[in-house]
């Protein structure tokens, strides 16, 4: 028998988005707290091999990885509540696995027997797994999050690797189902989950725990009734009602002794209390929903609106990374979606004029651009705190070039290629990836070394000249412009170590005024707060003291 963690399955009933991934990190994050060292990985059922090429507003913000993977956005929350660096690893999918075996096969590494379904996938799912266990120097435990719901088809495959691991090391199957309240006839139904427990056990797994779901607390005889017809142990099952934050789910599930009961299925206990850290997050929580002095961030995208709804997922890393800093802070941060393509001239006091601070995000594309472009221009004439990320600092760059030193029509390459001042360009060696259409895990992605220029707010806000940033992009601010735009006032303050790529902007006469080429979102943390967000955050607080 390999050497192997303790592993902790987490899977799906009934519906998919019911929470697996923020009570996986959970249980993860009480782990640590409790002294266990904890790996965690995400196995996505779809054939693509990462979701960089899929849209944001039908999957969810592309979360990126320090070597450069694109991956679900659960994996970002993994990173946040555990406070880790995941790599391409920690993320599983059906088409990584497939690759792997048929690559195998062309090697001849099945020795000249034919690669089959059975055994060969999942023996690979199971080799996956353990790469993450080897990469994280065999933790105490590994937990694995299956992707969709028991059931589904093109889930089979992992369910028939788990159910073997099962058999073969020490494990337990966590099942979050979703528990519905007909409030037409004013009861709770249990046949959907009793469905979802059957396939799970025809699938070999059985599920020892189960947290049921659902939008209001789940009465103590109703949860009784599942027990007894489903033959899962009454102190086993957990009630977890919609609350007003995932970040409220550790303390909820921490108050449900779970851990408790988790570890004694695997004879363990507790190396340390996990009291004074519960306490610390408890305050972190307090100064998150409770502080009375508010900060209202308009944030300027392209992606959040789709018919009538509001998409908060696609900038989820964004969102927390606002509030974590309000938190540290002590002030609440109310984060307003702003489309872009609805800004016009006319009305830019009406949608922007009671905000605190401006903050553009990261995108691709032409929508929405000339929107972001007024924003900007209206923070920046208006000393409204604004922070640019990735696309938001090349839209702060153009407009900049625009209307301070006189480029009319300045533009970015990828909006219009025949544009007279391109003062944002396609990265040379990318050209050849967009003609053959090589688009797959071919931008600029992951951890990537800058140099700040000394006395400049960047520096003063990281308290370093070197930092290490994540990035996601295939177009860069033009060096052959910087000149001009430094002539007038605009600052490079951040660049690659050759002095080469422009990282960082900012404006010094400006209350607060940054662009970030990369993804500083990707490494805030609830009670470490990027300082970049942790600056603006300050700033904005600044401007609407004196609003």
């Amino acid at each position: 028998m390999k050497k192997a963690p303790k592993f902790i399955f987490v899977v799906g009933g009934v519906i998919s988005g019911v929470g697996k991934g923020t009570i996986a990190s959970s249980l993860g994050y009480l782990l640590k707290l409790n002294g266990f060292s904890v790996a965690i990985c995400k196995i996505d059922p779809y054939i693509s091999m990462d979701a960089g090429n899929m849209r944001p507003t039908a999957h969810g913000e592309v979360f990126v990885s320090k070597d450069g993977g694109e991956m679900d956005m659960d994996l970002g929350n993994y990173e946040r509540m555990l406070d880790f660096e995941i790599t391409k690893n920690h993320n599983i999918t059906t088409g990584k696995v497939y690759q792997n075996v048929i690559n195998k096969e062309r090697r001849m590494e099945y020795n000249g027997n034919h690669a089959e379904v059975i055994p060969d996938i999942p023996n690979e799912v199971e080799r996956m797994i353990f790469e993450v266990v080897k990469e994280n120097n065999n933790p105490d435990f590994l937990i694995v999050e299956l992707g969709g719901t028991v059931g589904d088809l093109q889930n089979a495959i992992f369910e028939y690797a788990l159910a073997n691991m099962s058999k073969k090391y020490l494990a337990i199957t966590i099942l979050v189902t979703y528990i519905f309240y007909l409030s037409s006839v004013g009861e709770f139904k249990s046949k959907p989950t009793q469905h979802a427990i059957l396939a799970l056990r025809h699938a070999g797994l059985n599920p020892d725990f189960l947290i049921a779901r659902g939008e209001k607390d789940i009465p103590d005889e109703f949860l009784q009734k599942i027990s007894e017809r489903d033959f899962v142990e009454k102190d086993h099952i957990v009630s977890l009602p919609d609350l007003r934050s995932s970040y409220d789910v550790p303390i909820k599930l921490f108050e449900s002794k779970i851990l408790k009961k988790i570890l004694d299925n695997f004879s363990e206990v507790s190396k340390k209390d996990p009291k004074d850290k519960i306490f610390e997050y408890q305050k972190f929580l307090q100064s998150t929903f409770e502080s009375k002095e508010i900060v209202r961030i308009g944030l300027v995208e392209k992606y959040g609106k789709m018919d009538s709804t509001q998409h908060k997922d696609v900038f989820v890393s964004v969102y927390h990374s606002l509030i974590f800093a309000g938190s540290k802070l002590g002030v609440k941060v109310i984060v307003e979606q702003v489309p872009a393509i609805d800004l016009t001239d006319e009305n830019l006091n009406e949608k922007l004029g009671h905000l605190d601070g401006i903050l553009v995000p990261g995108g691709f594309g032409a929508s929405g651009v000339e929107g972001k472009i007024l924003a900007i221009k209206y923070a920046r004439e208006r000393s409204i705190p604004f922070f640019g990320i990735c696309y938001g600092m090349q839209m702060a760059t153009i407009e900049f070039a625009r209307n301070v030193c006189g480029m009319n029509g300045a533009n970015t390459t990828e909006v219009n290629q025949n544009t007279k001042f391109p003062v944002v360009d396609i990265l040379p060696e990318q050209i050849a990836k967009l003609r053959e259409k090589n688009f797959g895990g071919t931008m600029r992605l992951g951890n990537y070394e800058a140099i700040l220029s000394k006395g400049s707010l960047a520096e003063k806000l990281y308290g370093s000249e070197k930092i290490i940033e994540r990035h996601r992009h295939r177009y860069e601010l033009n060096p052959n412009f910087i000149e001009k735009l430094e002539s007038k006032g605009l600052k490079v303050s951040g660049r690659s170590p050759d002095g080469i790529l422009p990282e960082i902007i900012e404006l010094p006469n400006h209350p607060f005024f940054i662009g970030v080429q990369f993804h500083p979102e990707f490494k805030s943390r609830p009670l470490i707060p990027h300082p970049i967000f942790l600056g603006f955050i300050e700033a904005s607080r600044k401007k609407g003291k004196n609003f």
